[in-house]
């Protein structure tokens, strides 16, 4: 646990999706959100389950050590190639572990996202967008890009059909300078792709207020911009995350407030 943060409304760019309520934010990762992938794990307090989709395929990373794990605690496994392990999250993500020794640098290698068009995805993501392309296969209508080589890998692999988002609305963000959030978006709007949030300021209480702008790709994925020198005060690895993360949870009576008035929490 990098951070966690506690929120009493909604977020203003969505960040929580289309939800009102009071809901929270946790960051976790294995290092650093400077130099590491971070999934961002959201929670809002009076919505009991999501409908998944097709868009968001995975994370692969590599980890002898959790394979163990989930072993050790008999956590189901499934081995899709060899050495390659699926695990599912209790929400129903997936992960594929490489049962090999975790890398000294961020061992998360890629984030899967599924597409419905190989080569339009192409084109946004790095013709628009910029990205590098390491790896392109028609035959298997996959696409591996990545801002840098040492960085964690976002993988294009067409679902065979349109993609359903359900109703757990993620996204994917990066950081960049701020001074180019107004080039994005002025980029974005020339060649008439979709911008959600304009370039627009959030705050966390007590801490920075970040510049961000949202776009969306032609699957309708979320893509954040968030402007790098405030991001890097908001990012900080708090110490208390683990205490904040597990007095929230503790504090969490939704579930048994739903059982006593004999109500079930909201489906999204």
């Amino acid at each position: 646990v990098l951070r966690h943060e506690e929120f009493e409304e909604g977020c203003k760019a969505s960040c929580n999706g289309p939800y009102d309520g009071k809901w929270s934010k946790t960051m976790v990762g294995y290092g650093p959100e400077d130099n590491h992938f971070v999934a961002e794990l959201t929670y809002n307090y009076g919505i009991g389950e999501y409908r998944l989709g097709n868009d968001f395929l995975g994370i692969t990373l590599v980890s002898s050590q959790a394979v163990a794990n989930a072993k050790k605690m008999g956590w189901p496994l499934k081995e899709v190639t060899t050495g390659v392990f699926e695990a599912e999250a209790p929400g129903g993500y997936k992960f594929y572990l490489e049962d090999k020794e975790q890398l000294k640098q961020d061992p998360v290698l890629k984030v899967t996202l599924g597409i419905s068009n190989l080569q339009k995805s192409v084109n946004y993501w790095s013709g628009l967008l910029g990205m590098k392309i390491y790896e392109k296969d028609e035959e298997k209508q996959r696409a591996l890009l990545g801002y840098a080589d040492n960085q964690c890998r976002l993988e294009l692999k067409a679902v065979g059909g349109a993609v359903d988002h359900g109703t757990a609305f993620g996204r994917i963000a990066f950081s960049c300078a701020k001074e180019e959030l107004p080039n994005i978006e002025a980029l974005m709007k020339k060649e008439n792709q979709k911008i959600l949030t304009p370039l627009v300021s959030l705050d966390t209480p007590g801490k920075a207020t970040v510049q961000v702008i949202i776009l969306a790709d032609p699957d309708g994925h979320e893509i954040c911009f968030v402007g790098d020198e405030a991001f890097r005060e908001l990012s900080k690895v708090d110490p208390n995350g683990d205490k904040l993360l597990n007095d929230a949870m503790a504090a969490d009576n939704s579930d048994k407030w739903f059982a006593e008035h004999k109500m079930k929490k909201v489906s999204a």
